[in-house]
């Protein structure tokens, strides 16, 4: 995989002048590590935005800070709800001695024969799975080969990913990931929709109205008169 480098300079606005920052189109940024005391930084914004693009959540990027060369993860990205534009991130220095988890997004390729052929849905019961690896080793994300779904009885599951050399998977290997769901047909549609629409006396709901003995709601069976009303004398 390509080394990810990106730019960083030591940063030390805060509050409102974090606002100057980002109208220069500079993002503001924290990196902090074991044995790494945390540090306020920036990065310039397109810088992040392409480094962020290539390396998610997951995959490892060189942090240069001056005369140092970090390793880190990206591990919190900030949005602005409106924009959708970054407002702040987190680096996470790590150790390529040491193993870390992260999560990895899956990418489903390949077609169905289940859903091409025979009209079915597919279902994703994933879209990412947890992974523990050296920080160099960590994949950007995971394919997951939708082809071998040929009937509604095929699925999926996490023992069958292929994965990287020395990534391990921490969900249970017997995990369903993906399967194809029959479509349903029209008659069942329609039985479904008529079942709705029918109701029985005892599912009318029962309301007395005030002053009254009588139960709005069931009408009377055939040959029965409604009970009469009595009023409260006032």
């Amino acid at each position: 995989m390509k080394k990810i480098t990106l730019g960083a300079e030591t940063r030390t606005q805060v509050g409102k002048g974090l606002a100057a920052l980002r109208m220069a189109e500079v993002l503001p940024a924290v990196v902090y590590g074991q044995d790494f005391p945390s540090q306020s930084i920036s990065v310039k914004l397109k810088d992040f935005a392409e480094a962020y693009k290539q390396a998610g959540e997951s995959s490892l990027v060189y942090l240069e800070l001056g005369e140092q060369s970090l390793p880190v993860i990206i591990s919190d990205v900030s949005k602005d709800p409106v924009s959708d534009l970054f407002m702040h991130a987190d680096f996470h220095k790590v150790s390529l001695k040491e193993k870390v988890k992260a999560e990895v997004q899956l990418v489903f390729t390949g077609e169905s024969p289940a859903v091409k052929e025979l009209a079915g849905i597919l279902l994703k019961n994933l879209n990412a799975i947890e992974v523990e690896a050296l920080p160099q080793d960590l994949p950007h994300e995971i394919s997951v080969d939708i082809s071998n779904l040929k009937t509604f009885a095929d699925h999926i599951m996490v023992k069958d990913l292929i994965l990287p050399n020395g990534v391990t998977v921490e969900s249970s290997p017997d995990e369903v990931i993906a399967l194809v769901q029959e479509p349903i047909s029209q008659e069942k549609l329609d039985e479904g929709l008529a079942a709705e629409s029918t109701t029985t006396p005892e599912e009318v709901e029962v309301i007395k109205r005030p002053g009254a003995d009588v139960e709005v709601g069931v009408e009377p069976a055939a040959g029965e008169t409604k009970p009469e009303v009595k009023k409260e004398e006032k």
